[in-house]
């Protein structure tokens, strides 16, 4: 009998967001996880902690990155936001409900482990 053994690393690229993700820092996002996709990583972690505001510009580039990951057989996962105000886009359009949200960065990359 051959035993063969071997390790598989799977790459996931983890973006923290500060601030505000509104239409003048959403195209940057956009470009960033097309950069990203172009290079073969589609796992990614967005960290929202930190962010103050979301606005529907930023959400919208959040979705298209996501269904850009999953078309790759990746996926895009959410680290979710801690303020009220950033958090609220995503409960009004329940998108908290379509990403796959965590509360931390540890759970989120979990799953890829």
């Amino acid at each position: 009998m051959d035993i063969l053994t071997g390790t598989h690393e799977i790459q996931v690229e983890v973006i923290t967001l500060k601030g505000r993700l509104d239409a003048l820092e959403a195209r940057g996002l956009r470009d960033l996880f097309d950069a990203h996709l172009a290079g073969g990583r589609n796992r990614i972690v967005v960290d929202l902690q930190a962010l103050d505001f979301v606005d529907s510009a930023g959400l919208a580039a959040l979705v298209k990155g996501m269904k850009e990951c999953r078309a790759s057989g990746g996926d895009l996962r959410l680290v979710a936001p801690t303020t009220k105000d950033a958090m609220r886009v995503f409960e009004l359009t329940r998108f908290d409900r379509v990403f796959n949200m965590a509360a931390d960065p540890e759970t989120a990359l979990a799953g890829w482990s």
